[in-house]
């Protein structure tokens, strides 16, 4: 994170005695990254966080992987492999290698449970709904099109105001999801080129501490592997905190994109980067003002990255026959860009409006189960002029 937030009750001095009025000892919780040598918050507790009543093994999965004998693009509709859920049991893995793993979900029931991803930061867009992020770290009002990023090792809830219409698209991190180092100064405050800048990110408001006995259901990720932790205590009993690490949002609506006098690559979209990922989007911007400039891309190949498009909504520019919620994978080594005719359908405009959510990696994607199911045949041969 850009920056620091403190909240709550905390003592003046890190590791010293913080006692409540009945002289108990509140309980410190170094929440830190990278062997305790990058950024970090701490966590003072009512109760010690390590009291569990009971571990369990979790049969929960997302998709097996899939091996296609070809090697070439994809276009898939994911609203055809939906499927029942709460906010971590409805996801479905589409594409995912060492660095990264991408799935959609539409989240249809809520859920007592509170879930913890411990080996992956998690981005969440939210393509549809509205509702609130609850975690130890307060409350976080959240809307349509926001990006949701939380750290690894944070136990959270997420729910929604109405579960008729709820569509997350989810990108799971084997390293920290930070905001770009270009955008920042040596100091780390955004520089004023950047997209966005820290008065659109929003970081969650500590609530009353909730100290309450009982058994607490914990659904804890580990890698593939899924257990439940009864919790002795209710986990969100902070009185206080502090520190860099921490849930936040920033709505795409926000990001201010660069416009060019010719056509700018992908990367000029970026949002947000990890290691061997970068996380890009796409949003209503003015065309480039060339007077010979073409709008739509050019034909590219990725020689050394696979790129994902997840759409989110309005009419995209490049191609016909993709509607929200579709997804396209186009592998390294094999060339794309523009249907037939939509680059000369192009030229001359002046604006476009579309939004849509981009991953570039940068070792190759394996694919799940769930793309066999819900990919278009012929995609391939949508570049050929009928």
């Amino acid at each position: 994170m850009p920056f620091y937030v403190k909240q709550g009750s905390i003592p003046a001095k890190r590791h010293t005695i913080f006692k409540k009025d009945n002289g108990e000892l509140y309980r410190e919780e170094l929440f830190s990254t990278h062997g305790f040598s990058n950024i970090y918050s701490n966590k003072y507790h009512h109760n010690m966080p390590t009291k569990a009543l009971n571990v369990s093994p979790h049969s929960l999965s997302h998709g097996e992987c899939w091996q296609d004998p070809l090697i070439q693009n994809y276009k898939i509709d994911t609203k055809k492999v939906d499927r029942k859920g709460n906010f971590f049991g409805a996801r479905n893995k589409m594409f995912f290698n060492h660095d990264v793993a991408m799935y959609t979900a539409c989240v249809t029931e809520d859920t007592e449970s509170f879930y913890r991803n411990a080996y992956a930061d998690e981005v969440v867009f939210i393509h549809k709904g509205d509702g609130t992020l609850y975690s130890e770290y307060g409350t976080l009002a959240v809307k349509k099109w926001d990006y949701l990023v939380i750290p690894r090792g944070t136990t959270y809830q997420l729910k929604f105001n109405d579960y008729s219409a709820v569509r997350l698209f989810i990108i799971e991190s084997s390293t920290m999801i930070e905001v770009p180092k270009h955008f920042r100064n040596e100091y780390g405050q955004m520089l004023e080129s950047a997209p966005y800048c820290e008065r659109d990110i929003r970081a969650p408001i500590l609530q009353d501490a909730i100290v309450e006995q009982g058994e607490f259901s914990l659904v804890c990720k580990f890698g593939e592997k899924y257990q439940v932790t009864t919790l002795e205590w209710h986990p969100f009993d902070l009185v206080g905190w502090d520190g860099c690490v921490y849930p936040w949002a920033i709505n795409i609506q926000e990001y201010a994109p660069k416009v060019g006098k010719i056509h700018l690559p992908p990367s000029e979209h970026i949002v947000f980067s990890a290691h061997n990922f970068v996380i890009c989007n796409f949003v209503p911007r003015p065309y480039d003002f060339h007077q010979h400039s073409i709008p739509a891309p050019y034909y590219h190949s990725n020689i050394d990255s696979d790129e994902v498009l997840y759409y989110v909504d309005g009419d995209f520019m490049s191609r016909t026959g993709i509607k929200a919620g579709y997804m396209t994978l186009h592998q390294k080594g094999v060339p794309h860009g523009p249907q037939p005719g939509r680059t000369e359908a192009s030229i001359g405009k002046t604006e476009t409006y579309e939004y849509a959510v981009m991953v570039d990696t940068f070792a190759p994607l394996t694919l799940t189960e769930h793309v066999q199911h819900c990919m278009t045949d012929d995609y391939n041969r949508s570049w050929i002029e009928s």
